[in-house]
């Protein structure tokens, strides 16, 4: 078993590269399958859903190389064939096969994905996505069968009954090869969608309107390769900035794009955070009284529901009383006993999450329930007086690309520990 063992109370300061996201790369890569030709994609995180994933494409047919942040991935091995389901319950981003492979072959078969437990997420958008543009799905004990019985998929007008990035991507997925014209309307608007409409049209397909509620793909016959930068980690970035205004002496983020950000830092200076934006990083200075605020999240250009948990930590700090609304995934609260179990004064009341402060932490034996929850408890870690061990930290390697030494060279006493 392995666990993040901190010392905190460490004073942090330097620098801090961020990696390309995660929430972008693990739609890329299947992405991939699209193409006729070599794709190569650079500024890939080593994450473990990254790992999983070329484990995924290798399995079924793919030539995976990768060097460094590089990968380079000849898709035209892939076989028709039903996912490896081992894999696949590991990894929520595992859904994203669906629409390339229904756009590849006209059918897939797939087991339900997995990921971390934050309530429903409604796969039914998808499906019923799928279904308009000609597919048809049967159930099969555990698994899922798309298939258009031999006809291509065509074009259509899909209204989304709720935003939902990955029902905007796997659609768009499945309309790049499918004949005539496809317009998703109440669509997504993520940078990370940007990210992946970027790849798909530099390798010749025609979609408009990524990053607004409207967008339209026009199906083309053939992809070519392609090389592709991923965007900086929004949400990396993101917990650095409240880390760096938790603890830090005087931090730099780098390759961060602030637009991609404006909610978050909106709210960070409505506490009084005070910060040095540039064009490509942000200096966090070192912090001293701030204030209380209330969070509700609501989807991108709003408040990201990733960075709630990340957040948290910070507003323990601040003076006063607040709240936190996850309008997303209301299960989103399972960092707060274990905040409580350092000290936090913090609780869920309802549907939000009520805290007092400036609080104390003091060290604690703490497990990480989700991705975005161990990042704020190794935060609460850091600022904590004392030892924190914190358990189950799987999660939080699927997410944060070389986490620990990012942090141990900013000052953190922070080591991965191995158990037997």
């Amino acid at each position: 078993m392995k666990k993040i063992i901190i010392n905190g109370g460490r004073p942090l300061k330097g620098e801090v590269t961020i990696s390309g996201a995660k929430n972008s790369v693990v739609a890329l890569i299947p992405a991939t399958i699209l193409s006729d030709e070599i794709v190569t994609l650079d500024g890939v995180p080593d994450i473990s859903d990254v790992a999983s994933l070329i484990e995924i494409m290798t399995l079924m047919g793919a030539t995976v190389e990768r060097d460094g942040e590089t990968l380079v991935i000849d898709p035209r091995g892939v076989k028709d064939m039903p996912m490896p389901f081992g894999k696949i319950n590991s990894l929520r981003a595992s859904y994203y096969f669906y629409g390339s492979l229904l756009g590849r072959y006209g059918r897939a078969t797939v087991g339900l994905p997995g990921g971390c437990d934050l309530g429903p997420r409604p796969i039914d958008l998808h499906l019923k996505a799928f279904e308009a543009m000609g597919a048809q799905m049967t159930m099969d004990g555990t698994s899922m069968n798309l298939s258009t019985n031999g006809e291509q998929l065509h074009g259509t007008g899909i209204y989304m009954d709720t935003v939902s990035v990955g029902a905007t991507i796997n659609t768009i997925l499945a309309a790049v090869k499918a004949k005539g014209r496809t317009v998703i309307e109440n669509a997504a608007r993520e940078p990370e969608i940007i990210d992946v409409v970027t790849l798909l049209n530099n390798m010749g397909a025609h979609i408009r309107g990524a990053g607004t509620d409207i967008i339209t793909i026009e199906g083309v016959d053939y992809l070519h390769g392609t090389r592709h930068q991923v965007i900086p980690d929004r949400i990396e970035a993101g917990t650095y900035i409240a880390m760096a205004a938790a603890i830090g002496q005087g931090i730099q983020i780098n390759n961060v794009l602030y637009e991609h950000l404006e909610s978050f830092i909106a709210k960070l200076e409505e506490m009084g955070v005070r910060m040095i934006i540039s064009e490509d990083s942000i200096f966090v200075e070192k912090q001293e009284a701030l204030r209380a605020v209330h969070i509700k999240t609501s989807p991108y250009p709003g408040f990201a529901t990733d960075l709630q948990q990340p957040l948290t930590p910070l507003l323990l700090t601040a003076n006063g009383k607040g709240t936190i609304i996850d309008t997303i995934y209301q299960k989103r609260v399972n960092h707060v006993a274990e905040l409580m179990r350092m000290g936090a004064t913090i609780e869920t009341v309802g549907d939000r999450i009520v805290y007092h402060g400036p609080n104390k932490l003091t060290g604690a034996p703490v497990k990480a329930t989700d991705l975005r929850a161990g990042a704020a408890l190794v935060i609460a870690g850091l600022m904590a007086e004392g030892q924190t061990e914190i358990t189950n930290i799987e999660f939080i390697l699927r997410g944060y690309s070389h986490i620990i030494e990012k942090l141990q060279q900013l000052g953190a006493d922070i080591a991965l520990v191995e158990e037997v």
